[in-house]
């Protein structure tokens, strides 16, 4: 009795998630923007989400002219779905609409060359290649192992040390993936205007006054600041309620 319970329960979450989700797409539809934006909200409040969500909430926010909660919800959808271009193209749309100009510095030389690899997929891809190359590895080894003929015992070996190759590199490939994404902070500046402090306090000097929408990188915290990286590589701390953590 108590599993048909749960089971008719776990329907039931579904179905108004989803009819949340459906009631803000035809509130969208009909330019409810603000209804729309309570409607999905309401899925959020479930904790049921999507890039699909987080991408209308974006919309929706886009329409309002409101800039920060706009590419905070593009930014959440980007690290649920990193390779969807419609997502990626509405953030740009949205990111035109900041203030703030801050340059990207990009990275050169091996560091970059990794980076650009490993980003290739997501790691829980990597993780099925290696599992993939762990099956071509074991059938290379019995191919080996039950082989007659010295030529296809030799070509079953070669295959096991390029299996057992491309397994190490996408294993390091996925950890490697991995650490960013558990490392890698961004947040989206939410107040209208604020300061960025050379030292954790309110006395410390301006490091340069930051707009709502800009991205940046949280690095640590203190108390109630966190000190932040920008896209240009300056440093400096911003009071922790200017800003929302994307992920």
């Amino acid at each position: 009795m108590k599993n048909i319970l749960y089971i008719l329960l776990l329907v039931s979450q579904v179905f108004f998630a989803q009819n949340g989700f459906e009631k803000g797409n035809d509130l969208y539809k009909n330019g409810k923007y603000e209804q729309a934006i309570d409607a999905y909200n309401s899925v959020l409040s479930d904790k049921k989400q999507s890039a699909e969500l987080y991408f209308n909430l974006g919309n929706c926010y886009y329409k309002l002219n409101k800039v920060a909660p706009a590419i905070y919800n593009y930014e959440k959808a980007l690290v649920l779905n990193p390779k969807d271009n419609d997502i990626a193209n509405n953030l740009r749309f949205a990111q035109k609409r900041t203030v703030d100009e801050i340059k990207v510095v990009p990275k050169v030389g091996f560091a970059k060359l990794l980076r650009d690899f490993t980003a290739i997929y997501h790691y829980n891809t990597w993780a099925w290649i290696s599992v993939a190359f762990s099956a071509f590895f074991l059938l290379s080894f019995l191919g080996y192992y039950f082989s007659a003929l010295t030529l296809n015992k030799r070509l079953f070996f070669f295959g096991m040390f390029v299996m057992l190759l491309m397994l190490l590199i996408s294993v390091s490939s996925a950890i490697f993936e991995k650490s960013h994404f558990k490392n890698e902070r961004p947040a989206i500046v939410f107040a209208e205007m604020t300061d960025v402090k050379n030292e954790p306090q309110s006395k410390g000097a301006s490091v340069v006054i930051l707009h709502e929408g800009t991205k940046v990188f949280v690095k640590e915290t203190v108390d109630n600041w966190k000190k932040i990286q920008l896209t240009d590589g300056t440093e400096g701390w911003i009071d922790s309620e200017a800003i929302q953590e994307v992920k």
